[in-house]
């Protein structure tokens, strides 16, 4: 035999098969599942801290219309107080029931009420005046309090609860004739 008749009888050289585009090879459908994943937590993250967002902005308006109509009410100065004492003692709890269900702040009133907002978040500005009267400002028909100091305790708290890795601000604001 020679080498041509050999040549000849040896077959054509045969390409392989294009890769096809589908299915993937199983580490493609294991990096999907890893993205789709990290995109769903990083949804709901996101989701979550727009909701916070919402509630923080939410409890900010209702502190502030407390303190619209402490300064729109016509009544006696000692009543308009203690419903403006009532009035944030309501905002400051449902805050505490919106950011700490678990805790069983529904129930806290008095003295622990106080001690709750004092371990939960700021309460720098928090003296024995403002405590009395958020301790026991329901009860009482006879209240003495700087309602501006009140609303700076209030607006601290909620801010730190909310926000608690920022620093605290003054109110860039102030309010004319609600000091009582």
């Amino acid at each position: 035999m020679d080498s041509e008749e050999l040549l000849a009888q040896l077959a054509d050289i045969h390409l392989p098969a294009e890769i096809s585009f589908w299915p993937p090879a199983p580490g493609w459908w294991i990096l999907g599942a890893l993205f789709l994943a990290t995109a769903s937590i990083i949804a709901k993250k996101l989701y979550d801290r727009a909701e916070q967002r919402k509630a923080y902005r939410y409890a900010l308006t209702e502190l502030e219309s407390c303190l619209e109509r402490l300064s729109n009410t016509q009544t006696d100065g000692e009543g308009k107080l203690l419903r403006y004492v009532n009035d944030v003692n309501t905002v400051l709890r449902r805050v505490a029931l919106v950011k700490f269900p678990e805790s069983g702040v529904g129930s806290l009133a008095g003295e622990s009420w106080v001690a709750f907002i004092r371990r939960t978040g700021d309460s720098s500005l928090l003296n024995d005046q403002v405590s009395a009267a958020l301790a026991h400002g329901r009860f009482r028909r006879h209240i003495e309090l700087d309602s501006q100091t009140l609303h700076q305790v209030a607006y601290n708290w909620i801010r730190s609860v909310y926000q608690p890795r920022k620093t605290q601000k003054v109110l860039p604001f102030a309010v004319k004739g609600s000091s009582q």
